[in-house]
């Protein structure tokens, strides 16, 4: 804009110089080019005034615009530090989640030890009382016999013995007697 005025001030003071006047039209010229450069001033005035507007109107809008770009990073900031939030939740009550079917399990352990404990004595003591009966009845001769060992698949442990599984999927360990005990499902 500003080139343009300079151009157009250039090329009316050009035809002022060159151009061939008499003595009267020259002084009503020079009131005339006293006149034009007091508008001309005026009209530079206006312009800068207009140009100064725009500078900070444009500022104004790119000040807008870095507030807006800024509220849609931190926006963005907390959504992800809240899908994050969520996530690390979910994990953790998934593993205390884990941790007490862990605990259950171990407990469910225990207690079928203690069953198993249990009806182990009382079946010891019941094999001891039909014993001594046998022996003091009739004196036969009584064999334990051991486990025959069996092409079964091994398929786990069970209380850090070998779990079996057999020809009609029941699966069993051999006890400490070299017997065959089965585990329930």
């Amino acid at each position: 804009m500003k080139r343009i005025l300079i151009l157009c001030f250039l090329f009316i003071a050009s035809n002022t110089i060159f151009a061939q006047e008499t003595a009267t039209k020259k002084k009503t010229t020079t009131a005339k080019t006293e006149l034009s450069a007091a508008e001309k001033e005026a009209k530079q005035k206006a312009a800068n005034e207009k140009r100064k507007a725009t500078i900070a109107a444009k500022k104004e809008a790119e000040a807008k615009e870095a507030e807006a770009k800024a509220a849609k990073q931190q926006a963005a900031n907390e959504k992800r530090k809240a899908t994050i939030a969520a996530k690390k939740a979910a994990a953790e009550k998934e593993t205390a989640e884990k941790e007490a079917k862990k605990a259950t399990a171990a407990a469910k352990a225990e207690k079928s030890k203690a069953e198993k404990a249990v009806t182990e004595k009382t079946s010891k003591a019941k094999k001891e009382a039909t014993t001594t009966k046998k022996t003091t009845e009739k004196k036969l001769r009584e064999t334990t016999e051991k486990a025959p060992k069996t092409p079964d698949k091994v398929t786990g442990e069970y209380n850090g013995k070998k779990v079996y599984t057999g020809p009609r999927g029941g699966k069993y360990y051999i006890n400490k007697n070299g017997n065959k005990t089965y585990i329930e499902n």
